[in-house]
């Protein structure tokens, strides 16, 4: 289905669609109250970077209690090993074979006619907030937020600007709002950007705590270059940490990690002063597999091959926790397996509405409130693709195939034998590694990419250092 086809369907209203037997269900058990969603995305969090994972340096108390509370995830996978792809993915339902961002570029926008979540959400009644990282469209361009279903977007528009916590300015809606005191250094400045954003996030939460809203939290820490104020809290607690040989950078990266769970733990304090919460479904998740480097320190991988920026399930892997009072059962440890191009067709039918046709994912809200509830059995991919410059990934059940470059043949690994992709069993199991190519095949298609509207916007949006 086209965007305007879409848009013009949905604007019937819910009755337009034939929507799926979880959303009859949930829409007569509910009185016809949509659940307010909260999608907390953070940039470079690391599978094994929780506490409640035996992470014995990093310190993520209210993100463990939202594990006992809720559902966590074992294998749940990212739209791709990057910024943008994954954030395109997510957005939009479709895998990195069909997205339109499929790297990180300064000049790759979606195009006009791409549905996003925010969009299916918006036509479904929802208030539509974005803050933090967007990194699909730059200002003047067609794939920028506001163009895309959301009433506000405030943060970065494009991931290198992002890159800095302390920029000369954030972007709202489009227009550059400065931030006075900042002169573009990456360490230090007068304005904290995390501060501003988290600001924003709640202000959002509490203008519209009467309606449906999606608040969608891309926040940026802990990527990026390492500056943090002197006087934030969890600063304090790591900066004097009796770690030999580590640098000031990977302390400073765990108080951001800390930083970023105190301020998960104050939204879900909200909602509950609100009187919300029961009616707020609340995701966690990382953006992409965790970085290498100094992070070696926290192990963010650990048993996992590879690390951001490569297919391995070092790059794929995230960590996911999502909770909702009453309706998913706490302290449960799933090992269904699904990623970021689910999350569309799943929003949606929390929200009693349906995607757009041309998506690759599907709603997982079976293995979240129950088949009975749902009143259908969970569907499970017959594969799930991946493709990120010259690498290629298809995953059948437990077989991973990847083509690692493109000069290179594709390897096949066992996941249930092999979770560190160590064995390569490609000789092994010719028939099964020939079904997987031809998944790959069929899966890629022409990069088709956005325009830029208005090049004087777009390239003075740059000059943020």
């Amino acid at each position: 289905m086209r965007r305007r086809d879409f848009l013009k369907a949905a604007g019937l209203g819910v009755g337009a669609f034939a929507l799926p037997g979880c959303a009859q269900a949930f829409l007569r058990e509910a009185k016809g109250k949509k659940p307010n969603i909260v999608y907390i995305m953070i940039d470079e969090l690391g599978y094994f970077e929780l506490s409640c994972m035996g992470n014995k340096y990093l310190r993520t108390p209210n993100i463990d209690r939202m594990a006992s509370e809720g559902m966590r995830f074992t294998q749940a996978l990212a739209g791709g090993p990057v910024c943008a792809p994954t954030r395109c993915v997510l957005m939009t339902g479709q895998h990195t074979g069909h997205c339109t961002v499929r790297k990180n570029s300064q000049v790759w926008p979606m195009r006009a006619e791409d549905v996003t979540v925010a969009e299916v959400l918006k036509q479904a009644g929802y208030a539509t907030g974005g803050f933090g990282k967007w990194g699909c469209g730059d200002r003047g361009t067609t794939g920028a937020p506001e163009r895309h279903g959301f009433d506000i977007f405030f943060g970065y528009y494009n991931q290198t600007h992002a890159h800095s916590f302390f920029p000369n300015y954030l972007v709202r809606n489009g227009e550059k709002v400065p931030l006075e005191g900042n002169t573009g250094d990456f360490s230090e400045g007068k304005q904290f950007s995390q501060y501003l954003i988290f600001d924003e996030s709640i202000r959002f939460i509490r203008k519209n705590k009467g309606r449906p809203f999606f608040c969608y939290c891309a926040w940026t820490p802990p990527h990026g270059r390492w500056g943090i104020p002197e006087d934030e809290p969890a600063w304090l607690e790591f900066k004097d940490k009796p770690w030999p040989g580590v640098p000031k950078d990977a302390k400073v990266y765990a108080a951001m990690v800390a930083m970023v769970d105190r301020q998960i733990g104050q939204i879900l304090a909200l909602l509950k002063e609100l009187g919300i919460e029961d009616n707020t479904i609340v995701f966690v998740c990382g953006d992409n597999g965790g970085r290498g480097g100094f992070n070696n320190f926290f192990d963010p991988n650990r048993y996992f091959r590879g690390q951001k920026g490569n297919l391995y399930e070092g790059g794929l892997r995230v960590p996911m926790i999502i909770r909702w009072p009453g309706r998913i059962k706490p302290g449960v440890v799933s090992d269904f397996l699904w990623y970021f191009a689910d999350v569309m067709p799943t929003l949606a039918e929390l929200a009693g509405t349906s995607p757009p046709e041309n998506i690759d994912g599907m709603s997982i809200v079976p293995t979240l409130l129950g088949e009975d509830v749902s009143g259908r059995r969970q569907q499970e991919h017959e594969f799930l693709y991946w493709e990120h410059q010259q690498q290629v990934a298809v995953r059948m059940g437990d077989y991973k195939a990847i083509k690692p470059a493109r000069n290179k043949p594709f390897e096949l690994y066992d996941l249930s034998k092999d979770i560190g992709e160590q064995n390569n069993i490609a000789d092994r199991f010719p028939d099964v590694l020939a079904k997987m190519k031809g998944f790959a095949e069929q899966s890629h298609t022409e990069n088709l990419i956005g325009d830029v509207l208005d090049k004087e916007q777009r390239f003075k949006g740059h000059q943020f250092r």
